[in-house]
């Protein structure tokens, strides 16, 4: 079958064509990505109303290009699935609303895909990662670690209880002065640096349990950056050495923990770790999680940068994923902010800190 993928969900305007055979194996014919650093980049971070514009101003010319790089005519579709959340609500109404429009018009089944389960199942684009598998998903918005036992099959062990790694990032790169997207400059700057030169916290590093917490960590930045008088100023590039070093000995030591607890509620011959997301981009962090999983008898897996970051090809795949599962489409599946993959889990009860509206 050809599925078309067409994703919204934040400042990418993305649209993609797989071609998946019978025999379980997947192509990507075409993966557009239209980037909209340019718009956001003055204000060093994602303005919903702008990336809902700049949606709707990209996206047709994004799908007819991912048509005729694939060498298909509309006509040569079986499916169209877009994301419906989470997400910010006017970028995803403009991919949903787009998707449903497209497949009404051609006959065609739609689906409407969890942005979190595009990442989710990624992976599985590019190899047969057998289920069940542990993932990390760690972007801008999200910080999680779930058992992924199939499409629409997830078991959260761990969640943010505040602020996303990717957001640390970013708004660590911020205070630093460096330009947005966050984490590829603090990676770079990071480079010329030393991660010991700078003393910062590792928040719930060594407690039980898989849940992060990355708030504490961007105050601590803060704070480093306003020197003593009389004291030499911090070198930003051990400040960014030292951000990353935290981020990723966080991500690492929770992964652990998760590892564990995998190990205790499945039987799997051979669990594999896989790490999805922008953060998953980080270089450090993937061979720091590469040495955990080894150590604990994982395989890791990391799907190319290209698929870390958001996409429409992990849309695509989510929804030939869900077919072949024999999932139900709903062509009326309405766009959603929020959308946890399992919905059964309970909210996170913080133990220290302030208890905010974003608690």
């Amino acid at each position: 079958m050809h599925v078309l993928g067409i994703e919204t969900s934040c400042d990418e305007t993305a649209a993609a064509v797989v071609h998946a055979a019978p025999d379980g194996t997947a192509r990507i014919l075409a993966n557009i990505v239209a980037s909209q650093l340019d718009v956001h980049a003055p204000y060093g971070g994602v303005v919903p109303e702008l990336a809902a514009r700049a949606h709707v101003e990209t996206l047709g010319p994004i799908i007819e290009t991912a048509l005729a790089e694939a060498g298909l005519a509309p006509g040569g579709l079986d499916a169209v699935a877009a994301t419906a959340g989470p997400g910010l609500i006017g970028g995803v109404l403009v991919g949903l609303t787009a998707g449903k429009a497209f497949a009404l018009a051609r006959g065609l089944p739609f689906l409407g895909i969890n942005h979190l389960e595009g990442h989710a199942l990624s992976v599985r684009l590019i190899e047969p990662v057998a289920f069940p598998y542990l993932l990390l998903l760690v972007s801008g918005g999200h910080c999680q670690l779930l058992i992924v036992d199939g499409p629409g099959r997830y078991e959260r062990l761990g969640t943010t209880m505040d602020d996303a790694a990717g957001e640390a990032f970013d708004k660590g790169a911020k205070l630093l002065g460096l330009p947005y997207p966050g984490g590829p400059a603090i990676e770079r700057t990071a480079r010329a640096g030393r991660a010991g030169a700078i003393a910062l916290p590792r928040p719930l590093l060594g407690r039980p349990g898989a849940d992060f917490s990355f708030s504490g960590l961007k105050t601590a930045l803060r704070l480093a950056l306003d020197a003593p008088e009389g004291a030499p100023a911090p070198r930003t590039a051990d400040l960014a050495a030292g951000l990353q070093a935290a981020i990723a000995d966080c991500l690492v030591d929770r992964t652990r923990n998760a590892m564990a607890m995998m190990r205790e509620s499945r039987a799997a011959p051979a669990p594999a770790l896989v790490v999805a997301g922008g953060v998953a981009a980080n270089t450090l962090i993937r061979e720091r999680l590469a040495g955990a999983a080894s150590e604990a008898g994982f395989a890791f897996v990391a799907p190319p940068v290209a698929l870390c970051t958001d996409n429409a090809a992990m849309i695509a795949w989510a929804g030939i994923e869900r077919l072949r599962a024999g999932l139900a489409h709903d062509p009326d599946i309405a766009a959603r902010p929020r959308w946890p993959l399992d919905d059964r889990a309970a909210p996170r009860e913080i133990t220290a800190g302030a208890k905010g509206a974003r608690a």
